[in-house]
Formats: C-alpha cells, structure tokens, sequence
C-alpha cells in the first residue's frame, strides 16, 4: 500500500477531549490522506467491482460554544475506488463557507443544532433556521459525473470531483440555485433520467419547495408545497412519475419558534400526511395521503402499481422516547437518534391514487435504519433493501441485513463487538443482470484494533461475510450517508492507465 500524507487541518479540540460524541468511535481525524493500491487483509477483490463508494462523515474541528451535537461536525467526505481487482482511498474535507471561516478565526462562529441562536458570534449563517453554519456533512450523492454533500438541514449543495474529493464549489443549476433556503439533507437522483429530485423547507410559508435539476444541471422545475406551518421533513422518494413528500407530525414547537427556541416535539394526535407529486406538477395537483402518526426518517424506495403507490420506510414506533434520567445530558438528548429506543422497523404504505386510502403494513419485526437498494431500480418494482443494525446508542451499526421484501426473509451478518460499520450501499457487478448480481461495500470502525477497513459482501450472500477486507491508513470516525457511483458515471475514468492515475493528482 502506498500511502501519503496530503493535508491537515488544524483542530482546537481539547488535547483530553472527553465528550462522548468526540470520542471512542466518533474521534474526528485532522489528515487527509492518499493511498495507492490498498492492502488485502483478507479474500480478493472482484475484478468486476468497478467504481467509488463515497462516504460523508461528520468531523468537527473546532468545540462547540455550548453544547455539541454530532451532526455540527463539519463534513469529510472518504472514497474507496475499485478497478480491475485494485483499489484505492482517499479522504478530504468539504471546503464550506463555515469551515474556512472558522479556520481563519481559530475557533467557532455559529451555534450548533443544540444551541442557543442568541450565542452565535455571527448571525449570518445557511441552514433553515439562516444562524446556523453549514456543514455539509450528512449525505453524498453523485449527479451529472459531480459527488454533492449536504446537510441536516437545508444548506448549499457542495460540488466534489469524486475521485480527488476536491471542493469544486457549490452548485448554481444555471444561477437558478436557492441560496435563500437551501436544500434538504437528501436529494434523489433518477438514474433513468438522469434528473436530480429535491426539496426545501423553512420557517416561512409556504414552508416548502419541490424541485427537479435535469441530467444537464439545470434547474428545470421548482414550485410551492404548501404546508400548515413550519415542519422539519429529512428525506424523500420517487416513482416514474411522482415525487413523495411528507408532513410528518415531529416539528418544531410552534409556541418556542416564536420565541427563537427551535425544539422539536412529537404530536401524536396529529396524522403522518404524505404528498404525491407529479414529477413536473404543483401545487395544485398535489394529492395529500393520511396515516399513522410518526416521523420517517429514511424512505427506502417507491414505485406505481396499478392504481397505487407503494412507499417503503422505516416507520419509528417512539418518535420521542421518553427521559428516564439515565446516563447524563448528553445520553438523554441523543435518545432521538437511537435506532432502538426509536424502534425504527420496515414498514410499507399504498397510497390508491383513485379512492384516496392509505394502507399500511410492518415489513419486518427488526430494528434497522439506513435502508438502501440497487439504485438502477430507484422509482421502479424491487425485491431488496439493505439496511443497517445497530443498538447502541446514536447510530452506531453493529451489522448489515438483507431484506428480501417478496418472501419477508432476512439474512444477516454481524459485527464482531468493538467494531461499527457504515451505511453500505450496492455496487451492481459490472454487466449485471439480476437486482442482487453485486455487492455490498461499507466501512469499518474497529475500536479493537484501533483502525478500519473497507469490507466487500456478495449482495446474494450477506450472511457468508465479506469476500474481501481491506486497510484504510487511519480509523474513520463513525458517519452517516453513503453511495455508489459506477465508474462508466464518471467522466474520465477509463481514460487512466490505472485507479491511481484516475486520481489526477
């Protein structure tokens, strides 16, 4: 493994720093590094594994003010490229407006999620709430051969070259961009189109956009999603012909939102409302759906069956866990985030275009969160989700499971104790022909042996452990989002004699 050290970023972190979202499996990391055909611990990478998976993370440089929250970490973004049975890594920070700020200053300039806004030292920010600094470090997506991260909250959209993570600026769609509210922490990409579908949310009516950016990086389509106030959806889906947005009932208080104090609670007595969209319609001809109350985090995938909508998601059984007291400020804060204090399972809704019903149904007794697809059938009819494990507190994935959505079988493969894995995503087999002819790649935290790897599952056959592990320089700090972008997606990748030179270092 040829490895080289190629920046650093200097952090103000305490040198005894004890905050138990900094450390242990969260310690943030400061260098950035570059390595050439990664060492083999175990098994063989395929030779038809071609492509990068892409991993954000939240990696905060400078303490908080007050309180910290992991999602105020700023964001890195990893890459693991594969080639002709090689690979390589790489890791860069995002370049935002807020981390070259803070950078200049030597310290932080904006309150966190979980702080007071009247403590910021500067009041202009990005974000929903406009005091907040845009970190950029919840999701990554690739979309027209350019990776693009985003954040919790509505912020810009932050262009990398995603094989050497370069911050190539933001995103202008034409200087159609809406700079004035951002965008939401995920955007889809249609890789049947090629269209890039997202949403936008505020605290001002009409509370909500939807819009469409086409495979030439254009905002082609943008309109209003009326709302009744403020609401703090995160994630959305897609069909052939329709985009799903939703109005779940856990959004900020409306009684502290006019007193500047953004916490949110759940409201039981409130129904989950789901919007269908045409892909190129509203307001007007949104169809609004009722169902069980609770907040989605993450959908899995949609798709048209006859009359109906099938949404896949993972429905939260508590929404707001209860306060037992236990484990100090920052336990009892992070009760939100916890998969199985959560009860995040499967869950499935059809919403009939034609009668206006929604019925619903439990996919699936588990626990599991992060759900991803093949995504050559995003929108369309499909039979697998993979999905993350994990029951240890705020997002700590202590394995990977195989949802077989036709039969309801499971298949299961867990991490050895110690060590916490990342969202995976699927990497089709090049020339592949079935939904699961592919594999699984995810990173590894291993609080063991003090490193991580990148390991390599057969799709079809989770259950048998990865077919390959490979070394990375340094142990990842825990993360969120990932994604995969084939090779043919990226423009220039088989112009280089090999992986490294494909770097363009």
């Amino acid at each position: 493994m040829d490895v080289e050290v190629v920046g650093r970023v200097l952090s103000t972190l305490p040198q005894d720093d004890d905050h138990p979202y900094r450390t242990g499996p969260w310690r943030p990391q400061t260098t950035e590094w570059r390595a050439e055909d990664l060492q083999v611990v175990e098994g063989e990478i395929p030779a038809d594994l071609d492509g990068v998976y892409l991993r954000n993370t939240e990696n905060p440089v400078h303490p908080a003010l007050e309180r910290y929250h992991p999602f105020d970490g700023d964001g890195m973004v990893h890459v693991v490229g594969f080639r002709d049975g090689k690979a390589f890594y790489r890791n860069r920070f995002v370049r935002t407006d807020g981390l070259l700020a803070e950078r200049e200053a030597g310290g932080p300039l904006w309150a966190g999620i979980a702080e007071r806004p009247a403590g910021s030292p500067r009041q202009d920010g990005w974000g929903a709430r406009g005091r907040m600094k845009d970190a950029s470090s919840t999701d990554v997506v690739v979309h027209a051969g350019v990776a693009l991260t985003s954040f919790y909250q509505c912020g810009d959209l932050y262009r990398l070259d995603p094989l050497t993570l370069e911050t190539l600026g933001k995103a202008e769609w034409g200087g159609a961009f809406p700079h004035d509210l951002g965008v939401s922490a995920h955007t889809k990409v249609d890789p049947h189109t090629g269209e890039l579908l997202f949403f936008n949310y505020g605290t001002t009516e009409p509370y909500m956009h939807y819009g469409v950016v086409g495979a030439d990086d254009r905002l082609s389509h943008y309109v209003e999603v009326p709302l009744p106030g403020p609401r703090l959806p995160h994630d959305m889906a897609f069909t052939e012909n329709y985009a799903i947005l939703n109005d779940c009932p856990m959004f900020w208080e409306p009684e502290l939102l006019a007193r500047g104090r953004y916490a949110a609670r759940f409201h039981p007595e409130l129904p989950t409302r789901l919007a269908v969209v045409p892909r190129r319609g509203g307001p007007r001809p949104i169809q609004w759906f009722e169902a069980d109350p609770t907040y989605v985090l993450h959908w899995v995938n949609a798709y048209e069956e006859g009359d109906e909508i099938v949404l896949d998601g993972f429905f939260q059984g508590d929404p707001e866990p209860k306060d037992t007291g236990e484990g100090g400020a920052y336990q009892r804060m992070f009760r939100f985030l916890a998969l199985d204090r959560m009860q995040t399972r499967l869950h499935r809704w059809r919403l009939n275009l034609v009668t206006g019903r929604c019925e619903e149904e439990r996919l699936t007794d588990s626990i599991t969160e992060f759900g991803v697809l093949n995504n050559a059938y995003g929108g369309r009819r499909y039979r697998y989700a993979y999905a993350a494990t994990g029951l240890e507190g705020w997002f700590l994935f202590d394995g990977l499971v195989r949802h077989d959505l036709l039969t309801g079988q499971e298949e299961r493969f867990g991490l050895p104790a110690g060590v916490y894995g990342s969202e995976p995503a699927m990497a089709p087999r090049t020339g592949s022909t079935a939904e699961d002819d592919g594999y699984l790649v995810t990173l590894t935290t291993d609080m063991n042996e003090d490193r991580s790897e990148c390991l390599i599952f057969d799709a079809a056959r989770v259950a048998d452990g990865p077919l390959a592990r490979l070394r990375l320089p340094e142990r990842v700090s825990s993360g969120t989002h990932a994604t995969w972008a084939a090779g043919d997606s990226i423009p220039g990748w088989r112009d280089a004699e090999s992986p490294a030179h494909a770097l363009r270092l």
